[in-house]
């Protein structure tokens, strides 16, 4: 057996592993969430009508972080793999202190700020922008951008299934993408195929309607690895499809945020003005809107493909794309009964 099949054999057999160890968890922490009685009760800006456990990330990230321990012992993960995972539980323990009573959200935000100023100051990738910025404004511009993915990670997470979704796509097109490079080399591929197997076995539970949410205890530490995953993958080159993957995600939270800074609200706040929320429509169908974000991403994960020989025409492809997403989602906002 070949080195490169080792490899795969073992990322392989990770990935299933963190399957079983996320459905299997999730299964178990939404029994303990239940008994004590630590759910999500609907308000006014609530997607959902009845109260439903909140805190699957308790079993999700865990998973994933062993499956990142596997790998790392199989000689199959990426360098750096030890803080990343260590800051990712780090918070995502912050993260269910708050997902229990709420913090200031001054405090939430200096804490991510603060992971990912640690990660960066022991990075072990190549500039995010390949030499287009100085070495220390790549650092500084490539952390503005993690530290915006970690939040808009969390923002994005308000139906059944969207969450699952993205991350399984987002894991699934951050594997496809260096095999088809050639340039996976450092275990990056493996722990990102683990992250799309740890959000399936999630979705098995939550997709709608949803026996159990992620909470910020699994959305916030999931943001930040896929942030430094898709880093990774810019680092290498291949800056585009690292843009195109998330580009939906990207588009949707940046949008709605400037719209409200624009007119004034308070953006910080929880709401339902995010394009995915308001087109439930009036049937409410999360299945619905997630199988079309599912459409979507798989476009995405085509066109990053493409953009490995052809990064310009793939990356003005996936903004039309995404553009006519975010109208057909508009579309059904005003049009679903």
């Amino acid at each position: 057996m070949t080195r490169g099949m080792e490899r795969a054999f073992a990322a392989t057999s990770v990935a299933i592993a963190v399957f079983v160890a996320s459905w299997g968890g999730t299964a178990l922490a939404l029994r303990w969430l239940a008994s004590r009685a630590i759910v999500d009760r609907p308000v006014a800006r609530s997607s959902h009508s009845t109260p439903v456990p909140r805190g699957a990330g308790l079993a999700v990230v865990p998973a994933l972080a062993a499956g990142a321990a596997a790998l790392a012992v199989l000689g199959t993960a990426p360098p750096g793999i030890t803080l990343i995972v260590g800051m990712a539980l780090a918070l995502g323990a912050l993260s269910w202190r708050d997902d229990l009573g709420g913090l200031p959200i001054a405090l939430r935000f200096a804490a991510h700020a603060a992971a990912v100023a640690i990660a960066l100051a022991f990075w072990p990738g190549g500039l995010v922008f390949q030499g287009a910025l100085p070495a220390w404004l790549d650092r500084v511009a490539g952390g503005l951008l993690w530290l915006w993915f970690v939040e808009l990670y969390n923002f994005m997470d308000g139906i059944d299934g969207i969450t699952g979704v993205e991350t399984a796509s987002l894991g699934i097109g951050m594997a496809l993408v260096p095999a088809v490079a050639g340039v996976d080399g450092d275990g990056a591929a493996a722990l990102a195929l683990a992250a799309a197997a740890a959000a399936l076995g999630f979705l098995c539970w939550n997709w709608h309607p949803a026996r159990i949410f992620l909470g910020d205890v699994g959305s916030v530490p999931l943001g930040f690895v896929m942030g430094w995953l898709l880093l990774l993958l810019a680092g290498k080159g291949l800056w585009a499809p690292a843009l195109l993957l998330p580009l939906y995600y990207l588009a949707d939270a940046s949008l709605t945020l400037l719209g409200r800074i624009a007119r004034r609200e308070r953006f910080w706040h929880a709401h339902r003005k995010h394009f995915y929320q308001r087109a439930l429509g009036s049937d409410g169908d999360h299945a619905a809107v997630a199988r079309l974000i599912l459409g979507v991403d798989v476009v995405l994960i085509a066109l990053a493909l493409g953009a490995i020989a052809r990064p310009l025409p793939a990356l003005a492809l996936g903004a039309v794309v995404v553009a006519g997403f975010l109208a057909r989602l508009e579309w059904r906002a005003r049009h679903a009964r």
